[in-house]
């Protein structure tokens, strides 16, 4: 459907958008770890790369699957969008616990605990998303 030149843009685009989702899980790991989420530019930051990277995977990820033949229906397909929405959620919690948190109150350590347990399920999903893409299981 697209020309190599063309197709070869968008998978590169896709790769670097899932680079920009993993940032973001990144940049969340330091805050599980303990930091403290006090800069609102670094906090920022992982929402925008979260976004950009969630919208460029998923809209480049159908794109691409399309170009290359595949039906929206594979198992691996639906698997990494429910996988996708999951992971949005689970961040989405993570970063409710992780700004209830504050400057590390002592009150909100059960706070700090959900989140910590919301991002580490989080990281899971996108690793098994990377997964689904790099072996295309049933693919």
């Amino acid at each position: 459907m697209f020309p190599g030149e063309v197709a070869q843009t968008l998978l590169f685009l896709h790769v670097l958008a899932a680079f920009a989702m993993a940032s973001t899980v990144v940049i969340h790991t330091a805050f599980a770890l303990g930091a403290a989420p006090q800069s609102r530019p670094v906090t920022l930051t992982a929402d925008v790369l979260w976004a950009v990277g969630g919208l460029g995977t998923i809209v480049l990820g159908v794109i691409l699957a399309l170009d290359e033949g595949y039906s929206l229906l594979s198992g691996w397909i639906i698997g990494a969008i429910v996988l996708w929405m999951g992971a949005t959620e689970l961040g989405r919690r993570a970063q409710v616990g992780f700004a209830g948190r504050g400057g590390g109150a002592s009150g909100s350590s059960s706070y700090a605990a959900k989140a910590t347990t919301m991002h580490w399920l989080r990281a899971a999903a996108v690793v098994a998303i990377l997964v689904l893409m790099v072996w295309k299981p049933g693919g």
